[in-house]
């Protein structure tokens, strides 16, 4: 061969075999067995990772052969979305990628979960029983326990390759290696920005440009909120396929729609499929058969031409894993609570939600507020937060009370007027957070926690002075993160200065500012019940006091609305943008908001609220408060304490 030949003319020495086997793999060609062959082939799974222990068999799930087989690198596919809902085997297509990769086109690989703890878990849950389940695998991967093995936890090498497992929260992790092939599941998880480094996608990407043509990028995820869908995003830009299957009665072609579902009234398992051609009923028994006469078909042309879509839905579920009667039970139980049938539509249909853009009437709320005394905490609310807004002139702050299914109640709003670069305004701040409110109980309650915006760049430096004064636990910096799909997000350090001099550091709190201005509106559109009714106050309901909640409060709650906005690359994304220029009762709410989440509260189950609520029966004393009782009873060790607030003052 010309390797052997050009080696004889230059001579033998150490490590040439090696040499000479890199340069014939770098000129192999690409392997011609496609993904879903070698799963079929060599695809063991065992019971601890699956329901139907065996050889893996295509046949089950026919509908993932063609993107499995996408993800071949004879295929001419760069992007594979695939969009999908529950209980249709998606991350098992990854699954065999990975062993495909490890065993026949080796090379490396990124495999990247939402979080680092993900990927932990996914390594422990998914990894280790595909490598040790498949023999044809577990040869090529050496035992873990073995010194020196290259088996770790979020490491596998193996011989040409190696598989590196991380979180999208880490961008250390993202920029580890340069990788040919590319594994990003559940993408609408993952954060907006990590770290200050920019897109989780965009980082995971630019390890494969190296790799040209040949690199390979799997996409997966069920989708979250239109127009902030990530998934969504991608497949719009493919050539969105459908997986069409045959009526079993007229033959005719069609993808499965859920309006084609249809049962009796309160019976799901009666649920059918109606053939949209001859509107013949199709029963479970008959998916099978379609499953197996299905194909894929593009429905769009698409924007980006080295990108395939894929999209399904738990309607495809093959019989044995959820069946439509589940379905029909499902939808059924999902009636009346919103984000119940979010959660359907986007976990079982594989849908995006569509969030109402128009923000609430606000006059309908300045209708519907409460009488309770001025400065007075109403029975329900256990636990109080206060949010922060910094304008250039004055600081503004709202109490917030908290109760059991996260019902809150509007405390009191205070405008603090005075420059920001002064001491005096945030003097006065200090002064407002230790003070104490009179519970219907007859306790005093203290604030538990504050959360400061630390967003506008003019200010930044004296938020953080001023929380770096209080201490860990008494207040937090936040800054708003659109693309952050939680109420709050992890920490991160930064580097206090102030006037050029360092102060030390501390952390900042990412705030998913859209999701909770899109929770707080879904909360302010739900019906106050009616005194003849008798019926209790629905999950969120806030709660508006007349003494604090006047006319401009109210307007400036609903003072933005969510709109469609074309972005760059022509993808959709939906934008908060203000009705108005007053919108700092939103804001505050916001802040007081991701304060509560920061101490937890959305873990908390019924133990806890009715021991604090316990703790505000016993009768008031002054030795021995029981709100400090309650505030120390809110806060988990994982997040920053609840501070009880000691007569005399707040910040010493």
């Amino acid at each position: 061969m010309a390797g052997e030949h050009l080696l004889e003319e230059l001579g033998r020495f150490d490590g040439d075999a090696e040499i000479l086997q890199a340069w014939r793999d770098g000129m192999a060609p690409e392997p011609a067995l496609l993904v879903s062959e070698w799963a079929d082939r060599h695809r063991l799974l065992g019971s601890r990772g699956s329901a139907e222990p065996g050889p893996w068999r295509t046949a089950r799930t026919p509908y993932l052969r063609e993107i499995m087989d996408a993800l071949s690198p004879a295929h001419a596919a760069r992007r594979v979305v695939f969009m999908k809902g529950a209980q249709v085997g998606g991350t098992e297509c990854g699954n065999n990628w990975i062993g495909y990769v490890i065993h026949h086109a080796p090379g490396p690989m990124l495999a990247v979960q939402p979080t680092t703890e993900l990927a932990k878990r996914f390594s422990d849950q998914r990894i280790d029983p595909l490598v040790e389940e498949t023999p044809a695998i577990r040869e090529r991967v050496a035992p873990a326990r073995s010194r020196d093995s290259g088996n770790r936890q979020l490491s596998k090498e193996f011989p040409g390759g190696q598989l590196v497992m991380t979180g999208a929260n880490s961008a250390v992790g993202l920029r580890s290696m340069s990788a040919r092939f590319l594994f990003l599941d559940e993408i609408d998880a993952y954060p907006g920005d990590v770290e200050g480094e920019g897109d989780p996608i965009a980082l995971a990407e630019a390890r494969a440009r190296t790799f040209g043509w040949r690199r390979k990028m799997l996409l997966v995820s069920t989708p979250t909120i239109a127009g902030l869908s990530r998934i969504e995003r991608e497949y719009l830009a493919t050539d969105q396929r459908r997986y069409f299957v045959p009526c079993p009665h007229c033959g005719a072609m069609q993808w499965l729609r859920f309006e084609r579902l249809v049962w009796d009234e309160g019976e799901p398992d009666t649920a059918r499929y109606l053939c949209e051609a001859c509107d013949a009923p199709i029963g479970e028994q008959h998916k099978a058969a379609m499953l197996a006469g299905g194909a894929w078909r593009a429905t769009a042309e698409p924007t980006d031409p080295h990108a395939v879509g894929f999209h399904i839905s738990a309607l495809y579920s093959p019989p044995g894993w959820m069946p439509w009667s589940e379905i029909a039970r499902l939808w059924l139980a999902a009636q009346g609570d919103d984000r119940a049938i979010k959660t359907f539509r986007n976990t079982v249909l594989g849908e995006t939600w569509q969030e109402a853009g128009e923000a609430p009437d606000w006059q309908r709320l300045y209708d519907r507020r409460e009488h309770w005394p001025v400065g007075m905490v109403p029975m329900g609310g256990l636990l109080l937060t206060a949010g922060v807004d910094v304008q250039r002139d004055r600081l503004e702050a709202s109490i917030w009370a908290w109760g059991e299914d996260r019902q809150s109640w509007l405390v009191e709003h205070r405008v603090l007027a005075g420059n920001p670069f002064e001491g005096a305004v945030w003097e006065e701040l200090r002064r407002l957070l230790g003070e104490t409110w009179r519970h219907a109980s007859g306790h005093r309650l203290p604030i538990a926690m504050a959360a400061i915006d630390s967003g506008d760049g003019m200010t930044t430096a004296e938020v953080y002075a001023f929380v770096r004064r209080a201490g860990a636990g008494r207040a937090i910096a936040v800054k708003g993160q659109d693309g952050l799909r939680a109420a709050i997000g992890q920490p991160a350090a930064t580097e206090v200065r102030r006037n050029g001099r360092k102060l030390g550091g501390l952390k900042v709190w990412p705030v998913g500012s859209s999701f909770l201005k899109a929770e707080t509106y879904g909360w302010l559109k739900l019906d106050r019940p009616t005194e003849e009714s008798g019926d209790p106050f629905p999950a969120g309901f806030l709660h508006l006091p007349i003494h604090a909640a006047g006319e401009e409060f109210c307007r400036q709650l609903t003072a933005e609305q969510l709109v469609a906005r074309a972005g760059r690359n022509g993808f959709r994304r939906l934008e908060w943008v203000k009705t108005r220029e007053r919108n700092e009762a939103l804001d505050c709410r916001v802040y007081a908001r991701a304060a509560a989440a920061a101490l937890g509260m959305d873990g908390w189950g019924e133990g806890r609220w009715a021991r604090m609520a316990d703790a505000l029966s016993l009768p008031a004393d002054e030795s021995s408060s029981a709100a400090a009782q309650t505030s120390s009873a809110a806060a988990p060790p994982t997040r920053p304490r609840a501070w009880l607030a000691p007569r005399g003052g707040w910040l010493r």
